[in-house]
């Protein structure tokens, strides 16, 4: 009876010391999991960092500086073109000439030069208007690559905004096993304690060292995924793979989102629908250049133009009296001046090549209705898509919030019924196991609900406005 009460006496010792064993549990095993000197990192900042350095973000925007440069009245062909050109030529000769039968005059090393110079202008007056449809044609051309910059710009932010819930869904689980652990560590001990005084075999002991070095595990290749995650981020942000960070801002998921006003949105904001449309009016203005090929061509022309040529030995033949006489001079010749006048080019056959070129175009005119109509259709379905995806995402995370809950406390009743002695280590470890899936569940949940909502903000045209405005 004495031996029965002494080792109850020890045993609720044990008890009343395991918070104090808890503590120090909880510091040991927060030490190693915390990143040291890891600088904070806002989603904000990551989207910014984004639009400064992504790769695709930037090659896009070169394009678009492209197709700017293109917008000139000179590109579309309604200013003039001036040439000039300019030629100097020195010989070198060896001329022989001979009149009837006379002795044949000879000049060995003949110098002469020549100058050339010429300034043209040549200015379209007509041509059907093709000038003017070019010049609309490179300006609906600079406006295609703007919404194709813009949908570059949303869709590497939504990939940011992905990659970055990635980061702190990973280090949530982290953080769901480091609690696991501490469960585990207090099992192990109250465990332990129970051994000491007799209680309980060791074996349970044995068992309770086996689970923990099983979550340890998870915890280590939890560590893996959060690294992965973190240098797919860096990718996304054109920084170096294995720059540090912590990630400041939680998933948090906007509740209140509408099918009708996303749907009204996509109409009037989608780059990617806004480019189709750009697209029918590009294979119009085509078709109508091809068809202004039918019309007359009316250019005026100028040009001043100067030549000059110096022989210095110029054979000069005089004939006196029957009598023939040779000689070498300088021989001087230049001729300058304007001209001007115009040119009427009238196309009157090619094989009926333009006709072929005009029905190619009206069937690419076709063809950019066509994708206009299904780039419309396909937004219609993915955005359908995304919305049932996010309902259906908020009903599981609203459940799982409310599970989430009672697997902790679920937890802490069977760690204080195991303390008494009144539940089996088998019963612990199935409780630490729910609670474990359901906090997995839970990050999985909420990020999924966050992809299905910058899903359709991308889609309504709003994500890059979202992102700008939002603070940390």
């Amino acid at each position: 009876m004495a031996l029965f009460t002494l080792r109850l006496s020890i045993f609720s010792f044990l008890l009343l010391l395991t918070p104090f064993v808890q503590a120090q549990q909880q510091n040991q095993l927060a030490k190693p999991q915390t990143v040291a000197d890891a600088p904070p990192l806002t989603l904000q900042d990551a989207i910014r960092l984004g639009l400064e350095h992504n790769y695709s973000i930037r090659l896009s925007q070169t394009d678009q500086e492209i197709a700017r440069n293109n917008v000139t009245r000179g590109n579309a062909g309604q200013l003039p073109i001036v040439d000039a050109s300019f030629t100097r030529t020195y010989n070198l000769n060896y001329s022989r000439q001979q009149t009837g039968d006379n002795a044949p005059s000879v000049v060995r090393g003949g110098r002469s030069n020549a100058l050339v110079g010429n300034a043209g202008v040549t200015w379209t007056i007509f041509d059907g208007f093709g000038m003017f449809i070019a010049y609309d044609r490179l300006r609906a051309l600079e406006q295609s690559q703007q919404h194709l910059t813009r949908a570059t710009v949303e869709e590497t932010v939504e990939d940011i905004s992905n990659a970055y819930y990635d980061v702190v869904r990973q280090s949530g689980k982290i953080k769901s096993l480091e609690e696991a652990l501490l469960i585990g560590q207090q099992r192990i001990d109250l465990t332990q304690a129970q051994v000491d005084v007799g209680v309980s075999a060791k074996v349970e002991v044995l068992t309770a060292r086996v689970d923990f070095n099983a979550d340890r595990s998870l915890l280590i290749q939890q560590q893996e995924l959060l690294t992965t995650a973190k240098i797919n981020l860096n990718n996304l942000l054109g920084r170096t793979a294995t720059t540090d960070f912590s990630p400041a801002d939680s998933i948090v998921v906007e509740r209140t989102l509408n099918q009708e006003s996303i749907l009204q949105d996509i109409a009037a904001r989608n780059p990617r629908l806004q480019q189709a449309r750009v697209g029918v009016q590009v294979a119009n203005y085509d078709r109508r250049l091809i068809r202004a090929n039918r019309f007359p061509q009316l250019d005026l022309n100028g040009n001043y133009g100067i030549n000059r040529n110096i022989n210095n030995n110029a054979i000069v033949i005089t004939r006196t009296n029957n009598t023939i006489t040779t000689s070498v001079t300088t021989n001087t010749n230049r001729i300058y001046g304007p001209n001007y006048g115009f040119t009427i080019g009238l196309p009157v056959f090619n094989g009926f090549n333009n006709r072929r070129l005009e029905q190619n175009a009206r069937v690419v005119e076709a063809q950019s209705q066509l994708l206009l109509e299904q780039t419309n259709l396909n937004l219609s379905t993915e955005a359908a898509q995304a919305f049932a995806q996010y309902q259906n995402r908020l009903q599981l995370l609203q459940l799982e919030e409310d599970n989430i809950t009672l697997a902790r406390q679920n937890v802490a009743i069977a760690l204080e019924r195991y303390r008494l002695g009144l539940l089996t280590p088998l019963v612990l470890r199935e409780a630490q196991l729910s609670q474990i899936a359901a906090a997995t569940r839970l990050l999985d949940i909420r990020f999924q609900a966050k992809q299905a909502e910058l899903a359709l903000r991308r889609l309504s045209g709003t994500l890059v406005q979202e992102s700008a405005t939002q603070q940390p």
